[in-house]
């Protein structure tokens, strides 16, 4: 190993005044334009709404929406409101973070198939009221079970996805 001449900075050199040390904060603000489809979607969360859009074409009705049918390449700009029901198509039961560490009780991300969309039309997001225990979560979920959103009071919403807190199972 290569030994370099000279001495090391310390920390009281660095505090103290020994050497010149300049700091400042960088500005970084920045701007996303979530496009007009995407746009009106999470508006519509502010709102308590969940939207979709209908293709004129083949008459799917998608959500999240798009600007355009990716089956049929038409420009879409027909809106429809849809439920703030669905089903679970899938889900799983995680008891790790997103940092590794673990976790007590357990989080439950599930793709929802949202009611008055087409099937297999659906967004992401985690489950709710479904029990502590794996036991009690394997008795309340299944595949095709019936959710509602969750969403948080009128007052605290933004237009994000997370304006819906969660879905919980219903019936």
């Amino acid at each position: 190993m290569k030994e370099f001449r000279g001495t090391s900075l310390t920390d009281l050199a660095l505090s103290g005044g020994g050497v010149l040390v300049t700091s400042w904060a960088v500005k970084a603000d920045y701007h996303w334009d979530a496009g007009a489809a995407m746009s009106r979607y999470l508006d519509g969360f502010r709102d308590g709404k969940i939207w979709g859009v209908r293709c004129p074409e083949c008459r799917r009705t998608m959500v999240p929406p798009r600007g355009f049918c990716e089956l049929c390449f038409r420009p879409i700009d027909q809106w429809v409101e849809l439920q703030d029901t669905g089903r679970i198509n899938t889900f799983s039961i995680s008891y790790v973070n997103w940092d590794a560490s673990r976790r007590r009780t357990p989080e439950i991300p599930a793709v929802i198939e949202i009611d008055g969309a087409s099937p297999g039309m659906s967004i992401l997001h985690k489950m709710g009221e479904a029990g502590d225990t794996l036991e009690e979560i394997q008795a309340r979920l299944r595949l095709g079970t019936p959710v509602q959103a969750v969403w948080k009071p009128r007052e605290s919403r933004e237009g994000s996805i997370t304006d819906i807190e969660y879905f919980r199972p219903i019936g």
